[in-house]
């Protein structure tokens, strides 16, 4: 599939300078860039799917003494 995206010039002038150092052409590094953040997101909602409370999980037993603290 084509689209288009509007770039800075300076995203440019840098994609091309790399571009012509590793001897691939821009769209192949653009492509390549797209994979690796949509792996990355991807990877990161799987994560955060685990658990009540994800990542950010307090320590259980603190927790379980607080909740019952409250009664």
């Amino acid at each position: 599939m084509r689209t288009i995206i509007d770039l800075p010039d300076a995203q440019v002038r840098d994609l091309t300078a790399l571009a012509t150092r590793i001897k691939q052409p821009r769209a192949a590094l653009v492509r390549e860039a797209i994979a690796e953040y949509l792996t990355r997101h991807q990877q990161t909602a799987h994560a955060d799917a685990f658990g009540l409370w994800g990542a950010d999980a307090p320590d259980g037993l603190a927790y379980q003494a607080q909740i019952r603290a409250e009664w």
